[in-house]
Parts: structure tokens; sequence; C-alpha cells
């Protein structure tokens, strides 16, 4: 890979490079992470976090007392809860990785659009 990212900066001339280092490289992962908040869908993330904060709170919170209960029903009136509030927060969570897959899939394009610019100016 590193090959490839060498034949390309090669490849480029002197503006395409101060171009690519203007955008500089591939933020981290903390960053794209904290990218899914802003942009069109930016509310609707928030908001989504904001649920599945209090899904989680109230998930932990009914297993704490399903652990603390002696009888039978009382764990079943507990544990389900918990179970249902627990995998709605990581059904949440998991549903914001393809919002971040698809920032990263957009930086890629416009990468190899400079590219293409460039190739067809020659």
């Amino acid at each position: 890979m590193r090959d490839l990212d060498r034949m390309i900066d090669e490849a480029l001339d002197a503006e395409e490079r101060e171009l690519l280092r203007s955008i500089g490289e591939e933020p981290g992962y903390v960053e794209q992470a904290l990218g899914i908040f802003s942009g069109r869908t930016g509310r609707v993330s928030v908001i989504l976090m904001i649920v599945q904060g209090a899904a989680f709170l109230g998930g932990s919170w009914a297993a704490w007392n399903f652990f603390a209960v002696n009888d039978v029903l009382s764990a079943l009136r507990w544990g389900l809860p918990a179970a249902v509030l627990l995998l709605m927060s990581l059904t949440i969570k998991l549903a914001m990785w393809p919002a971040i897959h698809a920032n990263r899939l957009m930086r890629e394009l416009k990468l190899i659009e400079l590219q293409i610019a460039r190739s067809s100016k020659s």
C-alpha cells in the first residue's frame, strides 16, 4: 500500500501536492467518530446518541436491580427490560458505524476525483 501511495505522490505536480497537504492525512479514529455529529445528519446523530445513552443508563439500572433481587418473578421483571435496553443501546451505537465509513469513502472519492482531474489536464 505504501508503494502505491509513493507512486501517486510522484505523479502529482506541485499544485496538487499542496492541495493534498492542505487536506491532510486521513483523520484519526476519534476525529472520524466525532465527524458524524456534523453535516446534514449531525442533529440526527446527536439525538440517537442521547437516546443510546438513556437506554444504556436505564438498562444498567435495571441490570443492577436484576442482580439485587432474590425471587424469580422479580428477576424477570428487571432482567427482561435490562436485556432489551442494553441490546437497544448496542444496536443504536452500531448504527453509527456506517456513517463513519461513508465519510471515509467520500474522502477517498474526492482524492480520486483530484487524480482524474489531473489526468484529464495532461
